[in-house]
């Protein structure tokens, strides 16, 4: 059956099981971006990425794109921030944050988008939210603290943030505005959207690379240099946005941000998986309030439909 065709219900189970998919490809750029910090420049990494989406997808968007152009171009605002926000502007300040920040305050400061979200989404489009949907998201922020300080208080108290934690807080704040501007995107194909976004990004990135090319920041070559580029460029890239584009629509933006949250723990688990690091009880706690968390959310979303007298309302509007 295809998605567009599923009961309501199911079609918001069905997004929230492929927005977990796309948390731990996300997890997985995170880890990649950090691992290869020394061998790859950041900007460099960007626009390798969208290169190798661009030109994975193009191929299959072009005939749509032609069918698209009209409502794109109708649209051209919108299409272009989104471009410029979500493919340009959040992977800069992302992988240049992971070039000299921390892992533990790159996942903190990335779990405070659902928060960012919520309040932004009620300012700007007067979403309203539940008392569960904000009892979930500080459920889930809890939970990625217990990860991130190892279920110690008196790490949480010795947190320091520097200088480059600030392009880490960029990102996000870059992210949070990707996401509810979706709810403004042209009525076009998902690939349409994407590749469109995709080249945007490129132009965006190209000008930034050059400039690390002309400090000496060049790439260290080598098989897995290249595994890196081919990794985020279609996982993390051309799967997890046309997933998470689609997704954002059917759940809607605050609860499509709060699995964000699930970030930490694939990353604990991938560490594990493939650096051998130990888990500990702290991880499992973390992962219970994670999940609590999304499912508060989500039965707060149930619970304003039921008020509301409608079947499956996608967003609460005030």
């Amino acid at each position: 059956m295809p998605a567009a065709a599923l009961p309501p219900d199911r079609r918001q189970w069905q997004a929230f099981a492929l927005l977990g998919l796309v948390m731990l490809l996300w997890a997985g750029n995170s880890i990649v971006a950090r691992a290869f910090r020394l061998d790859i420049p950041p900007f460099t990494l960007a626009l390798g990425r969208w290169v190798i989406a661009a030109a994975i997808i193009l191929p299959f968007a072009w005939g749509q794109l032609r069918r698209d152009r009209a409502a794109l171009m109708r649209s051209w605002l919108v299409v272009l921030l989104l471009g410029l926000l979500g493919i340009g502007a959040f992977n800069a300040l992302l992988y240049t944050g992971l070039q000299h920040s921390t892992a533990t305050n790159a996942l903190l400061l990335q779990a405070l988008t659902p928060a960012l979200v919520t309040v932004l989404d009620r300012v700007l489009f007067g979403t309203r939210t539940t008392l569960l949907r904000v009892l979930g998201i500080a459920a889930s922020i809890a939970g990625v603290a217990t990860i991130v300080f190892r279920g110690d208080l008196a790490a949480a108290m010795r947190l320091a943030l520097g200088r480059a934690d600030l392009f880490l807080l960029g990102s996000a704040l870059v992210w949070t505005f990707y996401t509810l501007l979706l709810r403004l995107k042209p009525l076009v194909a998902g690939t349409s959207l994407v590749a469109v976004t995709f080249v945007i990004g490129i132009i965006a990135m190209a000008p930034l690379a050059a400039w690390e090319n002309r400090q000496g920041l060049v790439v260290n070559w080598s098989g897995g240099a290249v595994a890196a580029f081919l990794y985020v460029g279609i996982l993390p890239s051309l799967v997890s946005y046309l997933i998470y584009n689609w997704a954002a629509e059917v759940v809607g933006p605050a609860r499509a941000t709060q699995t964000l949250t699930l970030m930490p723990l694939f990353g604990a688990f991938l560490s594990a998986g493939l650096l051998g690091e130990a888990l500990h009880p702290y991880h499992f706690a973390g992962m219970a309030a994670i999940v609590a968390g999304i499912a508060l959310s989500a039965l707060g979303s149930r619970q304003s439909a039921a008020g509301a007298g409608s079947p499956a309302p996608l967003e609460d509007r005030a």
